[in-house]
């Protein structure tokens, strides 16, 4: 188990390496993590130019194994393990099956013919194994002998993203470098069993690193000897913002659906039967009352969570998240807005009484070259 911080935080086996960095150690889904080492600036634009590595090990990882898991992951989740195969990886969410909010958005890493990996965001593991195991987790109790297993304290998930992270790798490990967009595969690194998935959080290309918890200091001081910049969540939620993608807790959580956060490539009716279908089917069939839209800001005052957005004076909606963008030298944010807002409308933001002159756009605000966005 991962030693609590004085602060009763869990604590990342890169602990030691954090703090020998010198990172500014926050809070974060009930862990103590890294925000920032240099500068959230630095770090972000190094990610956008070279290569960065994040400590995500507060993520969660279940592995799910045995022959009732592709069934009891296809029940679960909305999208279609049936478009993927082995040894790929998939974005998918887990939806209330009364309201069909967004309970949580999970890469699954499917690793073997009956197994795989779950990585559900990090203070929401508890509920992924409560949706696998619960009472309406089988329904037509067939599917198979299951096995679902937290094995979340006994690795770390270092994250390599930038344009140049394969690059910096190959100093690393050829293997791991190799491991192409959305791909899954073993890799042994000095004798050790590590997963690497072609997955990350941020635009850019890059690679996630599945490694046994004793090994994962040795793992980070290679990658960052190889001329990778360490980087914090501070910088990870800038890049993701950039990129468009949602958080959970802003864009995705209580009272929002795939439908409303522009997320309905995620869900795939056609498979069949799965949690929360019913009450999304019928979303769709009456239309959204709402959804989620980019807002590039004039200047560089950022609007933040829950600030109203105006269009002729009158409020039609909030922003979920916003910062300013290093890419753009401009502020910019995410809001849900009427469904008929149409790209490049006048709005406003109200911030604190201030008011923000902004104009709605499609997110991404940023496209790497290297992934198409």
């Amino acid at each position: 188990m991962p030693e609590p911080a004085p602060s009763g935080l869990r604590t990342s086996p890169l602990d030691a390496e954090h703090r020998a960095l010198g990172a500014k150690l926050v809070e974060f889904g009930g862990w103590e993590m890294p925000i920032q080492y240099g500068g959230v600036l630095e770090e972000h634009r190094a990610c956008r130019t070279d290569a960065v590595a994040f400590d995500v090990s507060h993520l969660g990882s279940l592995r799910v194994t045995g022959p009732g898991a592709y069934a009891r992951l296809q029940h679960a989740f909305t999208n279609d393990l049936a478009r993927i195969t082995p040894g790929r990886a998939q974005y998918t969410h887990l939806l209330d099956p009364k309201d069909a909010h967004v309970v949580d958005d999970i890469i699954v890493w499917w690793v073997g013919a009956e197994d795989f990996l779950v990585m559900p965001n990090a203070s929401n593991t508890a509920r992924i194994v409560d949706a696998l195991t619960g009472s309406d987790s089988d329904p037509t109790n067939v599917t198979g002998a299951t096995e679902i297993v937290d094995v979340t304290v006994d690795r770390a998930v270092i994250a390599v993203q930038g344009p140049k992270a394969r690059e910096r790798m190959r100093a690393v490990s050829d293997a791991m470098a190799d491991v192409a967009r959305f791909t899954v595969a073993p890799v042994e690194w000095n004798g050790v069993a590590c997963i690497v998935a072609g997955t990350g959080y941020t635009g850019e290309d890059g690679i996630e690193i599945h490694v046994p918890r004793e090994h994962a200091p040795e793992l980070w001081r290679a990658v960052v000897n190889a001329g990778v910049t360490p980087a914090g969540l501070g910088a990870r939620d800038t890049l993701r913002l950039e990129a468009g993608l949602p958080l959970h807790g802003h864009e995705l959580g209580e009272g929002i659906t795939p439908l409303q956060a522009g997320l309905g490539w995620v869900v795939r009716f056609d498979k069949g039967e799965f949690r929360g279908s019913t009450a999304l089917a019928a979303e769709r069939d009456r239309g959204v009352g709402r959804r989620l839209r980019g807002l590039l800001v004039d200047g560089r005052r950022p609007p933040r969570a829950g600030c109203p957005v105006l269009i002729d004076g009158k409020p039609v909606g909030e922003v979920t998240s916003g910062n300013f963008s290093p890419t753009l030298g401009q502020a910019i944010a995410l809001a849900f807005l009427p469904p008929d807002a149409a790209d490049g409308q006048a709005v406003q933001i109200d911030v604190r009484g201030s008011l923000l002159n902004a104009a709605i756009t499609k997110p991404p605000f940023v496209r790497a070259a290297t992934v198409g966005g």
